[in-house]
């Protein structure tokens, strides 16, 4: 089995009556399994659409056959989702429940993951840091376009619309894989928009550069409180290494 280095953590924002994000780390057939979600607070039960989805992705990725990683990542993203739109369902109410979902899953000399919402995946191999994941909102897609700027971005009245999230039709998720040397560790970290929104990417690189594995988690935690922590934040730092693995949470 693979050998990891994690830290994982979760608190509810400052703004916030419940913690609407839902995290995990588990060892599926001698891999790395991690999981964050971010329940949508446009909708309903964002708290439980989260906590319930984790859940789901973890029993289905562990009870599936598929032996091809991503594809069993596509079919658990595709089960889940019925699994929460049924859910919904059959509440009293029927309000659609949504959730962020990032999917990274790590095994021999390869990273599979899958992603669906503004939550991210970050990758760092060196000092060089690299987003794996795309935002899926509109204002990404405004950038995208042509209609705005970075700058005209940052606060924008329109930064918490998401186009694609768990808990819709057709959830379309992206999908992809890379090989990864054996010869040197490789560091990953999966965060909400709690930590993405207060920690831009020059001051990420510097963090997750630090050689103090144990010490990025508290950096991490003091900046974003230091600037309001208005949302919830979570967030999964993985290293992979050779000389064994411990968790801390």
């Amino acid at each position: 089995m693979d050998n990891f280095l994690i830290s994982k953590f979760t608190a509810k924002g400052t703004n916030k009556t419940t913690n609407e994000d839902a995290i995990e780390t588990v060892f599926v057939d001698d891999g790395l399994l991690c999981i964050l979600c971010d329940g949508v607070g446009a909708d309903y039960d964002p708290e439980v659409a989260s906590r319930i989805t984790v859940s789901a992705v973890k029993n289905l990725f562990d009870a599936s056959n598929q032996s091809d990683y991503l594809e069993r990542i596509k079919e658990v993203i595709f089960d889940a989702n019925d699994f929460l739109i049924k859910y919904s369902q059959q509440k009293k109410d029927k309000n659609q429940m949504t959730t962020t979902l990032d999917i990274l899953y790590l095994k021999d000399n390869f990273a599979y993951w899958g992603h669906l919402g503004d939550s991210r995946i970050y990758y760092l191999k060196g000092s060089t840091l690299r987003l794996l994941t795309k935002d899926h909102t509109l204002i990404q897609k405004l950038i995208e376009e042509g209609f705005l700027t970075l700058k005209q971005a940052n606060n924008h009245p329109s930064s918490n619309i998401i186009l694609k999230a768990l808990g819709k039709e057709n959830p379309e998720p992206d999908l992809s894989k890379m090989r990864l040397s054996n010869l040197e560790n490789h560091r990953f970290f999966l965060c909400s928009d709690g930590v993405s929104s207060l920690i831009n990417e020059i001051e990420l690189q510097q963090i997750l550069s630090e050689k103090d594995f144990d010490s990025i988690q508290n950096t991490i935690i003091s900046l974003v409180r230091s600037r309001g922590a208005a949302d919830d934040y979570s967030f999964i730092l993985i290293e992979k290494v050779n000389n064994g693995w411990k968790e801390n949470s």
